[in-house]
């Protein structure tokens, strides 16, 4: 029969060139309905083998054949990922007994008592080379085909408890977890109040507290992606209070500014937000950065930034819009399908990318489950692809867990991004927090309390802990930093660390945090405090100043009588289309030691200083900058602006509002003077080519009109100003999370983000040892550092040695070192021995690694 069916298809299918050109498709036609007839006939006959081939079958078991140890692990091997689990390929389905003894498509696949004539034993028994299943994976063997055929001849038995079915989800539901009471455990930090009866059950001594020094820089690291400067661990080695490690975390997470810069980069990886790369160019892709920062600021709720992502707005559809490729690229690639991927993974750990492209074989989830999470964001009913073949079946859309909820068939795209945010973040998903949990969890410890952060489903080393800190979250305003705190302050966390190995253990058992390397942005700001040379400027807009250091925030404070102006009243609502021009006089006394301006306009803007172009800006929704102090000199000084107001295409007849906001501070000593855009300010609306120069008719200009306060509608020309000056004051000690990666930055593992990226290998590897040893960006930072070092002119010899040593290593050095590192600067330091002994310090694994 094998043969036969086997001729059959070629016949329907000859090769190429076998058809005579004079046949006609209609002749050839109706020989294939005689040969589908024929097929049909002999498919109606499937499981009657011949006696020849039943002999050729491998021989049952002898022995009584027992389900669960015999029959459960060969289904489970090798007919689940087809037919089990939600998938019934050929109709056929192993979930239960029932299902399976109603056979597939074609009819029953097994008859008790009759292996020899069971569709089953033909197909793992390799008769039909081109019919043996399991298609993909390892055959079954000889002994296991007789297992099967022992099973089947001997009844089938089938207990009741076993189903191949899908799985009940874990960490979905919320689930509220009772604390030990004092007495089973006197301390009052939760985590170890739970973690007490799981050293019990695993039988492990708890660990001790590490030294106050290692807490410092393993936290410092671990919340601020920086280490604590030498006063700041001087200040804490000092304290003696018993609570003095409580106090250092908070004050870690109140320094919002450098908590920002530090998450910013774990937040880029997730979310796939870059400053440059695929797509940005041609506008198929788009920057989260500015929101996502001052969401980090702010420490917004985690429901609301989850619902900020789904259901999006101008400033956050970066996410969900993913990237939009060039070129042919297949189904799985689009971005409706991107989103899916990228929210179900993010928020729910859930993989669906092999479901995008057919039904898993790695998890449960279906082609049907990612077309449905994907549909939410399609503008048209989505077609199911399979293998990059159509299917001809609309996707029905719907939630990977619909008993948490669903959508109405009648509802527009809009309307499903808003629920889809609704599913994601109601208190009956408890996913969305355990997810997030967890992955806090393994960013500070190097293992989540699900060891497979992207697989959410699987059960946790610590149900209990992962719930309570998930219901503690929920029920505390979704705050992200309380969670941190909870970690951060437990023993658990300050418990000596540990070589967890590489990649993911079946079997984990939790004995302290893991050893970690220096992520790629920790590494490049740990040597910016050792060198002094950070980036230059930002590669986005960032209020770098608020929530962070007062100082900084005094000198972004702008005078309140800070105005938008127009040459007309009534601008911010609308003016006539076409150029303005504006200028302001200011007279120093002296030369300046510092100063900047900043400026934004509605259309597009030129600024001049004494003549010179000094900024220049087309987007009335950011703010640039620029040094002053280069342009400037004693005596009067001239700011001349050029703006044009662009008449609005769409919709035609639009108001088309008009307005220049300029802001500058220059400081001499001790003297501050403001400039700032107000009613003295002189404009006109038609002139020359002359118009920026001091002495162009001065008499001709008129006063300007205020048109709208600093921070009203259209315009928050707070917010921006307040972003640029913060980013003119942090000129030139930027952190590494705020800029593109450089070669250093992408040899030490920083990915591309042009897809998720979850987890970050610890490892070392060739590239990171070529680059330490050769690289160009390395060897730039060491050079520029060494000339830091020595023009601080700190006495030659031991005494500069300490202060590196210090500095790198934020501890007293031993004498072997404080001596070697003597010998390599030399009597009379020069810039490439210190250099030298930069690159030294970094190598060092103490430099390197988070104990």
């Amino acid at each position: 029969m094998a043969q036969t069916a086997s001729i059959v298809r070629r016949l329907l299918h000859p090769a190429k060139g076998r058809v005579s050109p004079g046949r006609s498709y209609n002749g050839r036609a109706a020989v294939q309905l005689a040969l589908l007839a024929l097929l049909a006939a002999i498919v109606h006959g499937h499981g009657k083998l011949s006696p020849e081939q039943i002999a050729a079958l491998p021989a049952p078991a002898s022995h009584p054949v027992d389900f669960k140890r015999d029959i459960q692990p060969l289904l489970e091997q090798a007919c689940v990922k087809c037919h089990g689990r939600g998938k019934q390929k050929g109709g056929f389905s192993i979930e239960s007994q029932a299902s399976f003894l109603k056979g597939a498509d074609s009819g029953p696949v097994a008859v008790a008592g009759k292996s020899g004539e069971s569709l089953l034993i033909e197909t793992v028994s390799g008769l039909d080379p081109d019919n043996v299943m399991p298609q993909k994976g390892t055959k079954l063997t000889s002994s296991q085909v007789g297992l099967l055929r022992a099973w089947i001849d001997q009844g089938m038995n089938w207990p009741e408890d076993v189903s191949f079915g899908k799985r009940p989800p874990n960490n979905l539901h919320p689930r509220a977890v009772e604390l030990p009471t004092a007495t089973q455990n006197p301390t009052s930090q939760p985590i170890d109040r739970l973690m007490t009866s799981y050293w019990l059950k695993k039988v492990i001594q708890p660990p001790s507290r590490v030294d106050d020094r290692t807490f410092a820089r393993r936290s410092h690291i671990d919340v601020l992606g920086i280490p604590p400067s030498e006063n700041l661990m001087s200040d804490f080695l000092k304290d003696s209070s018993e609570d003095k490690r409580e106090r250092w975390v908070g004050r870690l997470l109140a320094n919002r500014q450098a908590y920002a810069a530090h998450w910013l980069a774990f937040w880029n990886d997730l979310l796939r937000n870059d400053y440059r790369g695929t797509g940005y160019i041609d506008s198929g892709r788009k920057q989260i950065s500015t929101w996502l920062y001052e969401a980090l600021v702010s420490n917004l709720r985690y429901d609301a930034f989850v619902r900020s992502l789904i259901h999006p707005t101008a400033e956050t559809e970066g996410f969900s819009k993913g990237i939009v490729w060039r070129g042919d690229i297949n189904a799985s690639e689009r971005p409706p399908m991107q989103a899916a991927q990228n929210i179900a993974q993010v928020f729910l750990g859930v993989n669906l990318k092999c479901a995008s492209c057919h039904d898993s074989f790695i998890n449960d989830w279906s082609l049907a489950d990612a077309y449905g999470l994907a549909s939410v964001y399609s503008d048209e009913p989505l077609e199911l692809v399979e293998c990059d073949k159509p299917t001809g079946r609309k996707a029905v859309v719907k939630f990977p867990y619909p008993e948490i909820g669903g959508f109405e068939p009648s509802m527009t795209r809009t309307q499903r991004t808003e629920r889809l945010a609704s599913l994601m973040t109601r208190k009956e998903n408890g996913r969305t927090p355990r997810t997030l949990i967890n992955r806090l969890w393994e960013r500070l410890m190097g293992a989540g309390l699900v060891t497979s952060v992207d697989d959410m489903d699987q059960a946790s080393w610590h149900p209990d802990l992962l719930d309570w800190l998930a219901e503690d979250f929920v029920a505390n305003g979704h705050d992200i930093q309380r969670a941190l705190r909870w970690i951060l302050t437990s023993e658990a966390y300050q418990a000596p660390a540990v070589d967890l190995g590489e990649g993911e253990q079946r079997d984990f058992v939790f004995r302290g945090p893991g050893i970690r390397r220096l992520t790629a942005e920790q590494f490049r700001d740990s040597l910016g405090s050792l060198t002094g040379v950070w980036h230059a400027e930002p590669s986005a807009d960032f209020d770098l100043a608020t929530g962070g250091d007062t100082n900084l925030e005094q000198k972004v404070s702008l005078p309140p009588n800070t105005r938008w102006i127009w040459p007309t009243a009534g601008a911010a609502t609308n003016a006539t289309p076409g150029d303005a021009w504006f200028r302001k006089t200011i007279s120093l006394t002296g030369n300046p030691t510092s100063g900047f301006i900043a400026a934004t306009a509605d259309d597009s803007y030129t600024l001049f200083v004494n003549g010179k172009e000094v900024i220049k800006g087309k987007d009335s929704k950011r703010a640039q900058f620029a040094d002053l102090k280069p342009h400037l000199k004693e005596g009067d000084n001239l700011i001349a602006v050029q703006v044009s107001n662009a008449e609005k295409k769409e919709p035609k007849g639009a108001p088309s509002p008009a307005g220049l906001l300029v802001f500058g501070r220059i400081e001499a000593g001790a003297t501050t003077m403001d400039i700032a855009t107000d009613k003295t300010w002189l404009c006109r609306t038609n002139i020359s080519t002359d118009w920026r120069l001091a002495d162009y008719g001065a008499d001709q200009w008129r006063p300007a009109a205020e048109v709208s306060e600093l921070d009203s509608d259209p315009w928050k020309g707070k917010t921006l100003l307040t972003r640029a000056i913060s980013m003119a004051a942090m000129h030139g000690f930027i952190r590494a999370s705020l800029t593109p990666a450089d070669p250093l930055a992408s040899a030490m593992g920083r990915p591309p983000r042009e897809q998720v990226v979850t987890l970050r290998s610890s490892a070392a590897t060739t590239l990171q040892a070529l680059e330490f040893a050769n690289g160009e960006t390395l060897s730039r930072l060491l050079k520029e550092g060494a000339v830091k070092w020595l023009s601080k002119q700190i006495e030659p010899g031991q005494r500069l040695a300490e202060s590196i040593l210090r500095a790198g290593l934020h501890r007293t050095p031993s004498e072997s070192e404080l001596r070697v590192a003597t010998e390599l600067l030399g009597e009379k330091p020069g810039k490439e021995s210190v250099e030298d002994l930069l690159w030294a310090v970094t190598m060092l694994p103490e430099f390197q690694l988070i104990y």
